[in-house]
Order: C-alpha cells, then structure tokens, then sequence
C-alpha cells in the first residue's frame, strides 16, 4: 500500500529553460537523478554531500551543481550511486516529513499549488507509516494540508 503513495512523477529542476536535474521526494528522503554526459568514465565524476551543501561535477572541471541544500540532510546516510547513465543522489532529510519545495536553497521552488499537493502526499505516507493496516491511497484533505513534520505531536524520528 505504501508504494502507492510514492511520488507520481519526478519533479523538473529547470535554469534557463533548461532540465539541470529531476528529483522526488518521501517522508524521509530527497532524491536528485541528473542525466550524465555520454564518454565520461564513471570515475571521473564525484559528487560532496555536506550537511546544508551538494556538489557535483567532473574531476578536472568546474562543477556542474554547487548550492546549498533547502534544508539540512543527514551527511552519513546520504549517498551517490551512478546507473544507466544517471547519477542518483539519496539526500536524508534531517527532518523527517518536511516538505521541501526544491532541493536546492531559493532556486526552482515548486509553485504553491504542487508544494500543496506534496505536503498532502507526504502527510498521507506519514499516515501510512504510523497505520501499516490502513489504505491511505485515496484518501483526500479538503482545505489546507496540516504540516506532516508536526501535525498531532509530530512525527517520531528513527
């Protein structure tokens, strides 16, 4: 049941009209997919999680992605995988069930109603979690979305 209240789709992060990147996320996660240039070896890329920072980029090259994060991650269970020819980046959230508008600090906000939408997903995979015998996959919020981070005494962390 819970892999139905998983993201739909990947949000686009645009700059310039265009994709830098795509991303999603859950209650506890931030994942970033960017596409990677053809004829590169694997090895030559790196990509630096800090707390509130990411940096990506070609060893030898200025950095393709180099911001800081919307909100702070957990650095040791935050990783990198490259696969098909895309670089995923798994950003643990510091606070469980915060809704993040973008990956990155003041730059690709999604508009007011998609934020509305996540926060109304992320709520019910909170609901999900703290009720595993429940479906909460049709369940709809009329009105405004409560906080899923601190609705009815907060989300407890693991």
């Amino acid at each position: 049941m819970a892999e139905k209240l998983a993201p739909e789709k990947r949000h686009n992060f645009l700059h310039n009209g265009e994709k830098v990147f795509e991303w999603d996320q859950t209650l506890e996660e931030v994942n970033i997919y960017i596409n990677l240039p053809p004829n590169v070896h694997s090895k030559q890329f790196y990509c630096r999680i800090q707390s509130k920072h990411v940096e990506v980029g070609i060893k030898g090259n200025p950095p393709y992605l180099n911001h800081d994060l919307f909100s702070p991650v957990k650095t040791d269970s935050s990783f990198w995988t490259l696969e098909d020819d895309i670089m995923h980046i798994t950003l643990q959230k510091r606070d469980k069930g915060q809704t993040w508008s973008s990956p990155i600090l003041g730059q690709g906000q999604l508009d007011p109603y998609a934020t509305d939408l996540e926060q109304k997903r992320l709520m019910l995979q909170r609901f999900q979690e703290e009720n595993p015998g429940f479906d909460f996959s049709q369940a709809q919020f009329t009105g405004s979305c409560p906080d899923p981070r601190t609705f009815m005494g907060g989300i407890s962390s693991d």
